[in-house]
C-alpha cells in the first residue's frame, strides 16, 4: 500500500522542515510527500514534491491529489506531525475492510506547545469544551464510525476521493465535512475513526488567536446546520449558541417581564436561568477537575474556567450569525 501525504500551507515553515516531513519520513518507504504552498521555493526533502500553488486549502489540496500516485491520500497539516505507527495503523484500517475509505485519528497538543497554547489543546480535549465537536477528535477516546472528521488527520482511498470530485472549493472552513458527507452518504461507505493513528496538532494561543479559528469553526457550522443537516444539526453544535442567548438575552427578557407585571413568567425564567447556569457552573468545574487529572497543570485548569465560557459564547454568537447569514440568503 503506497500513501501519499498532502500537505496545504502557505510557506514552508520552520515546523513544516523539522518536525512535520521527518516525523512522516519514519513512516516507513512506501509513501511520497506533496507539499502545497503559495510560491516556489528553493527547500527541498527526500520522498517530497513541492508544487506551489495560490489558492484555498480545498484547492492546494485537490491540486496534491491529482499529481499523487498514491493509492491512500493522506491529508495533514502543516502545523501538526505524525507519532509513530502512524502510517501503520492507517494502513491496517483499509487492509480490514474494502467498504472503509477514510481513517481519521485524534489531534493531540504536543507536549512542548507554550502555555497559552496548551490552555487552548486542553480546550479542545476536554470534555465540556470540545462539546459538539466530539472530544474523540482532540483526546483519544474508543474506535468507531464517523460521518465528518477534520483534515488535520485524515487518510481516503483515491479512488473514493476522484469518485466525488475531491474536495469543495466553496468552503473554508468546512470544506472536509462536505467531504465526509460525500464519502459516507453518496458513495455508501465507511470512515473510521481509530485513536491509535496520532498526530500531534500545535494549537492556537489563547485568547484572540484561540477565538479568531473558534469562531469561523462556529460561523460555518451555523450554515452548515442548514447546508448539510445529517452531519451539522447536532444538539452538541447548537447548545453553545442556547448558552450565549440566555447568558446576553435572559436577563433583559426577565425584566421585559417582570416591568409589564408577568411576574409567574418573569419567576419560571429566573428559576429557569439560574438553574441553567448553576448546571453550568457545576460541569465547568468538573471540567476543570478532569482537565487537572489529566495534565497535572493547575495554572492549566484554572485559566479554563475562564477560557471555556468566553469560547462557548463566541462560538455561539458566531453559530447564530451563521445561521441567520444562511437563512437571509
Amino acid at each position: 500500500m503506497f500513501f501519499s501525504i498532502v500537505i496545504p500551507c502557505p510557506k514552508i515553515t520552520i515546523g513544516l522542515e523539522k518536525e512535520t516531513v521527518p516525523a512522516i519520513l519514519k513512516q516507513g518507504d512506501n509513501l511520497e510527500i506533496i507539499i502545497v504552498p503559495d510560491q516556489k521555493t528553493s527547500k527541498k526533502f527526500s520522498k517530497t514534491k513541492i508544487l506551489p500553488l495560490a489558492g484555498s486549502p480545498a484547492q492546494k489540496r485537490n491540486y496534491g491529489l491529482k499529481q499523487a500516485r498514491g493509492e491512500i491520500v493522506v491529508f495533514i497539516d502543516d502545523d501538526a506531525y505524525p507519532g509513530l505507527g502512524w502510517l501503520e495503523n492507517i494502513k491496517k484500517n483499509f487492509n480490514k475492510d474494502p467498504n472503509i475509505v477514510g481513517v481519521g485519528g485524534p489531534g493531540l497538543t504536543p507536549p512542548h506547545d507554550p502555555f497559552l497554547a496548551k490552555t487552548s489543546g486542553w480546550f479542545w480535549a476536554s470534555p465540556l469544551g470540545s462539546g459538539g465537536a466530539g472530544q474523540y477528535r482532540n483526546w483519544p477516546q474508543k474506535k468507531r464510525n464517523v460521518d465528518d472528521y477534520p483534515t488535520f488527520n485524515l487518510a481516503v482511498r483515491k479512488e473514493a476521493l476522484n469518485k466525488i470530485g475531491g474536495f469543495s472549493c466553496q468552503l473554508w472552513p468546512g470544506e472536509d465535512t462536505k467531504l465526509c458527507l460525500d464519502l459516507v452518504y453518496q458513495l455508501g461507505k465507511k470512515i473510521v475513526y481509530d485513536p491509535a493513528s496520532v498526530v500531534f496538532h500545535h494549537r492556537r494561543k489563547v485568547f484572540l488567536p484561540h477565538l479568531k479559528q473558534l469562531g469561523r469553526y462556529g460561523y460555518h457550522r451555523g450554515l452548515f446546520a442548514k447546508l448539510f443537516p445529517q452531519t451539522s444539526k447536532k444538539p452538541g453544535y447548537f447548545l453553545p449558541a442556547l448558552f450565549a442567548l440566555g447568558l446576553l438575552l435572559g436577563p433583559l427578557t426577565y425584566f421585559f417581564f417582570f416591568s409589564f407585571g408577568l411576574i409567574t413568567l418573569a419567576n419560571f425564567l429566573k428559576n429557569l436561568l439560574l438553574i441553567g447556569f448553576a448546571l453550568y457552573l457545576f460541569l465547568l468545574l468538573l471540567n476543570s477537575l478532569w482537565v487537572l487529572a489529566k495534565s497535572k497543570n493547575i495554572a492549566i485548569a484554572f485559566l479554563l474556567l475562564i477560557t471555556v465560557p468566553i469560547s462557548h459564547i463566541y462560538y455561539g454568537i458566531m453559530f447564530i450569525a451563521g445561521l441567520f447569514r444562511y437563512l437571509k440568503d
